[in-house]
């Protein structure tokens, strides 16, 4: 059995990545936008090209929500067509 506080050990922080963390939205201000991804990648059997018009609107929703850093939609993947604003 091992105890928490071990004598000559530095304690671990975690600390969370820059890139890749993913806030929980507590108040489902997304719920909606993730849904109709989530509905599209199950009638598409996973293959998430057909769903880039579901992706990027619920990317969008969560960095309008303040639940991910706002990025161009370059660095998330879409082509200069795809930037296009969602409505």
């Amino acid at each position: 059995m091992s105890t928490a506080m071990t004598f000559g050990q530095k304690q671990f922080i975690p600390t969370p990545p820059d890139k890749g963390s993913f806030p929980l939205d507590h108040e489902g201000a997304c719920k909606k936008s993730m849904t109709k991804y989530m509905k599209c990648l199950f009638n598409n059997n996973n293959n998430n090209s057909m769903c880039r018009g579901e992706a990027k609107e619920y990317l969008s929703c969560r960095m309008d929500n303040n639940l991910m850093a706002k990025e161009d939609w370059t660095k998330l993947g879409f082509n200069t067509e795809d930037s296009k604003e969602v409505k």
